[in-house]
């Protein structure tokens, strides 16, 4: 099957930024170029450039253009562990509280992450991760119901999303990034943070089977929390 047109323009841009040709700053060309070199129309170099600007590769400015944008991914790996593993291999008791669990449609923003039709049904869950009784995550997650069909009936006290997710839709590849924000307030709370304090947040995105299986957003208490990773 041959590969999309915007496809092959976003791994033409990718494949510059990652030879080092272009940098974090510089220029990418416009659609008007972009469309006349690759011989689309610029709704199909719109869709590329769109797709990388959500990825964070570009940034675009109005009226001044698209350029490389600043890296923000994590410079060590971050080992796809469950949050239950994790805490269990520190010796301290895990539990999880279910928050939210049932079905939504994706949004412009999070239909061009999950690389699906605006609109499209999606799972959506919002668990909230114990260590000894004390909040340390809120795991904020969009799943595609063509990889895991079952995933809206699973009991998450019992079974952590990443858990089943590993059965259901088996890992094919990750990106990710980690970046302090201040979550909402409704975060804020959940996790007993005190107001205007930051958290520390991982936004994963996972493959199965050549498809986008899930979107995460990991959100963790700035002072009871640090990643650790290793090669």
């Amino acid at each position: 099957m041959s590969t999309p047109a915007y496809q092959e323009i976003k791994d033409h841009i990718l494949t510059r930024i990652h030879a080092g040709e272009w940098k974090e700053g510089d220029q990418v060309p416009s659609e008007n170029e972009l469309a006349r070199d690759f011989k689309v129309a610029r709704m199909t170099v719109n869709r590329a450039l769109r797709e990388l600007t959500a990825e964070q590769i570009l940034t675009r400015v109005q009226g001044a253009g698209t350029f490389v944008a600043q890296p923000k991914y994590a410079s060590t790996l971050v080992e796809i562990r469950s949050i239950s593993d994790e805490i269990t291999g520190r010796g301290h008791v895990h539990r999880a509280e279910v928050m939210h669990l049932g079905a939504s449609v994706l949004d412009e923003r999070l239909a061009l992450e999950m690389q699906l039709t605006e609109g499209s049904p999606v799972f959506h869950s919002r668990v909230l991760h114990f260590e000894n009784d004390l909040p340390i995550q809120l795991e904020e997650r969009w799943v595609n119901p063509a990889l895991a069909p079952e995933y809206a009936r699973q009991d998450f006290t019992k079974i952590t999303p990443n858990q089943y997710l590993m059965v259901a839709a088996p890992l094919q590849r990750v990106e990710y990034r980690i970046e302090a924000a201040l979550p909402d307030e409704s975060t804020g709370l959940a996790l007993a943070m005190k107001a205007g304090e930051p958290c520390l947040m991982l936004h994963r995105r996972t493959w199965s089977r050549d498809a986008v299986a899930s979107v995460a957003n990991l959100w963790h208490p700035g002072d009871r929390y640090q990643f650790t990773g290793h090669f």
